[in-house]
């Protein structure tokens, strides 16, 4: 089951990336084919071990993009941020959908057991689908929140770079080697810190989703009955 969460997301991530390069105007991606939800072409081997170990932390390996080739339109910051963003929000997007399924298959289960809860087996068919999209679900939101930290290589250090004035933007990229370093080794010996940031902001994120979602159910189910 995690490995399927784990193509999936992660696959949609590195797609997304390749889709908003191509419509800033860089078809890179897409002429190597990367353009595709296929998994065996995105997958990186550490990266998904890491995932598959914590289910929030992970990576694929890296869409190729080429600014140079955005439309004059857009400004090269500009249009990383936009790429660089896209798969951080298709998580999010993704995480939203699972959960929205999730409800509908228990209000389903629930008009076909008049309402009760009381005999459902979580090895039952409905059980394992329902285990699914929640994995789903909370997997997305961490891998989202962990790409959006504003650290180097991940993809919010791009959108936070764009929002920077050029000077210090400028100063901070002479670092960003020796930073992304330090990150890289805290992945692997300090996921405990990693995981506590990732757990301050994933809480509020999943209530701001779920709340909307549940109450627009329960409105739903009164209605009803």
């Amino acid at each position: 089951m995690s490995i399927l969460v784990l193509s999936l997301s992660l696959s949609l991530h590195e797609f997304s990336h390749a889709w908003m390069a191509l419509k800033m105007g860089d078809s890179t991606a897409a002429d190597l084919g990367r353009l595709t939800l296929n998994p065996l072409k995105h997958l990186d081997p550490i990266g998904s071990l890491v995932f598959l170990i914590t289910r929030r932390i992970g990576w694929a390996k890296p869409v190729p993009v080429n600014p140079a080739r955005f439309s004059h339109r857009r400004s090269m910051r500009f249009g990383m941020m936009m790429v660089s963003i896209a798969g951080p929000l298709s998580n999010i997007l993704l995480a939203i959908v699972s959960y929205l399924l999730s409800l509908i298959v228990q209000t389903i289960y629930l008009l076909s057991h008049q309402g009760s809860m009381a005999n459902f087996n979580t090895f039952s068919f409905v059980g394992v689908i329902l285990e699914l999209l929640f994995l789903m679900f909370w997997a997305n939101l961490g891998l989202a929140i962990f790409n959006l930290l504003p650290i180097p290589p991940l993809d919010g250090y791009k959108v936070f770079g764009a929002a920077l004035p050029d000077k210090i933007y400028y100063q901070i990229m002479q670092y960003e080697r020796y930073i992304g370093l330090v990150f890289i080794l805290l992945v692997f010996f300090g996921r405990g810190i990693i995981g506590r940031v990732i757990g301050w902001i994933l809480a509020p994120l999943a209530w701001l989703i779920q709340t909307p979602l549940n109450a627009l159910f329960n409105a739903i189910w009164t209605a009803l009955f």
